[in-house]
């Protein structure tokens, strides 16, 4: 089977369970946007210079899958999933953020105020998988608003992971020695 199937020449997409909606659909938006988070953490681990992060980051794309997937599924449908087998996003996911947020903040990184992005690759695309983060919670935030989002937990995990990834950054910056210049520290 061919990848280009020209199902949707047309503009529209498929779902879970082959329900059709157009390419603009806000369900579409937000699994889409998370597609580019994931594949902005696959850019922050392929730079990643500490196995900590690399590591951590590879995790946290394997419990993107998990959060895409549910994201692709209609409301409706989310029973037939559950009963096939798929995993929705837990609190248990959360947690391990939470865990690895706990870890770092004990850990003594060095920032003072806002961090500017760029003092080093590696934190830089720490960085733009953040805000990256942030457009993907936006849009599941719509998701909600409009009640096409069941699972209020899929918002609270991507509002710790883009906490997550900003520490990941200033972590990466403290490990190199650099202030967010670029400079190094003295």
């Amino acid at each position: 089977m061919s990848i280009a199937t020209k199902t949707g020449d047309k503009g529209t997409t498929g779902l879970m369970y082959n329900r059709r909606v157009s390419k603009c659909h806000p369900r579409v938006e937000a699994y889409g946007c998370v597609d580019e988070l994931n594949t902005a953490i696959g850019m922050a681990r392929a730079t990643a210079e500490h196995d900590f992060v690399g590591r951590n980051l590879l995790l946290i794309q394997k419990d993107l899958v998990i959060l895409m997937g549910e994201l692709a599924t209609a409301v409706e449908d989310l029973p037939r999933y559950v009963k096939d087998g798929f995993q929705l996003v837990t609190p248990e996911l959360t947690f391990k953020l939470d865990t690895l947020v706990q870890e770092i903040e004990a850990q003594k990184i060095t920032y003072k105020g806002w961090a500017t992005p760029g003092a080093s690759v590696p934190s830089a695309t720490l960085d733009v998988a953040r805000t990256v983060c942030r457009r993907a919670e936006r849009r599941v935030c719509a998701l909600q608003e409009s009640d096409q989002l069941q699972n209020a937990e899929v918002i609270i995990y991507l509002n710790r992971l883009a906490d997550l990834l900003w520490l990941f950054a200033r972590w990466v910056e403290t490990q190199q020695q650099l202030v967010p210049n670029g400079e190094q520290l003295v």
